[in-house]
C-alpha cells in the first residue's frame, strides 16, 4: 500500500490550473464590472441587442427572457431560448451588449448546426452521469480494486472531453457576437475592442476549467499507473 504523502504530493500537478483559475476569476470579475459602468454609445439594452441579432439571422422565433442571478446568461438549445441576467437584459453597458450578443452567437451556432456544439450536446447525458459517478468509482478503486480506478478514470475522461470541446464553442460564439455587433452597427470600433476584452475575460474561465480537468486526468492516470 502506498503512503498517503504520495497522493498529497501529486497535487502539485494541479497548481498551474489553480493559479489560472484564480487569475481568470479575478479577470472576469474586474473586466465585466469595469465595462458594466461604461454605457454603449447607442444606449440600447441587452434585450434589444439580442432581439436585433436574432431577427437579423432569421431567429425571430427565439424568445429572450430575463433571469435572476449574476452573469447567469445562457442559450438553451433544447428550448430554443436566450436567457439574460437582469443586469444584462435591462442594461445598456458594453458588458450588457457584449454578453447578450455572445448568447445570440450560440443561437446562431444552433441554427447552423455548428459541429462542435452538436458534439458537445451529445456528450451532455454521459457527462451528467460521469461527473457524479466517476469520483465514487475512483474512490472504490483505492479501497477495493484498481480495476474500479481505471473505470473511474475512463468516466472522468468524458468530462475532460466536454471541457475541451466547450472551448471552440465559446470562442466561436464570441467571434460571431463581435461580427454581429459590427455588422449591425451596434458598437463602434473602440467599443468593439472593449467588448472583445469582456468576452476574452469570460472565455479565460473556460480555458482554466479545461486545463484543470486535463491536469486532474493526468494526475489520476499517474497514480493508477504507479499502483499497477
Amino acid at each position: 500500500m502506498y503512503p498517503m504523502f504520495y497522493y498529497d504530493s501529486s497535487m502539485i500537478i494541479l497548481i498551474p490550473a489553480i493559479l489560472l483559475s484564480l487569475y481568470a476569476s479575478f479577470r472576469v470579475n474586474s473586466t465585466t464590472k469595469k465595462y458594466f459602468q461604461v454605457r454603449s454609445m447607442k444606449g440600447i439594452t441587452g434585450q434589444e441587442v439580442a432581439r436585433r441579432i436574432l431577427d437579423h439571422n432569421g431567429l425571430s422565433n427565439v424568445p429572450v427572457y430575463p433571469v435572476k442571478g449574476n452573469l447567469s446568461d445562457h442559450y438553451d438549445p433544447r428550448g430554443k431560448t436566450v436567457s439574460l441576467s437582469e443586469e444584462v437584459y435591462y442594461g445598456t453597458s458594453i458588458t450588457s451588449v457584449s454578453v447578450a450578443a455572445h448568447e445570440c452567437g450560440h443561437a446562431i451556432q444552433d441554427k447552423e448546426s455548428y459541429a462542435p456544439m452538436n458534439f458537445r450536446s451529445t456528450l451532455v447525458p454521459m457527462v451528467n452521469f460521469a461527473s457524479s459517478a466517476s469520483w465514487i468509482i475512483i474512490l472504490m478503486g483505492f479501497m477495493v480494486s484498481k480495476n474500479f480506478l481505471w473505470l473511474g478514470i475512463l468516466l472522468f475522461s468524458a468530462t475532460v472531453l466536454f471541457q475541451i470541446v466547450t472551448l471552440p464553442v465559446e470562442f466561436n460564439a464570441s467571434s460571431r457576437a463581435l461580427n454581429q455587433l459590427e455588422v449591425l452597427g451596434i458598437l463602434g470600433p473602440e467599443e468593439k475592442r472593449d467588448g472583445r476584452r469582456v468576452l476574452n475575460a469570460a472565455a479565460l474561465t473556460y480555458v482554466a476549467a479545461a486545463l484543470a480537468s486535463i491536469l486532474q486526468l493526468v494526475r489520476l492516470i499517474l497514480i493508477a499507473r504507479d499502483r499497477d
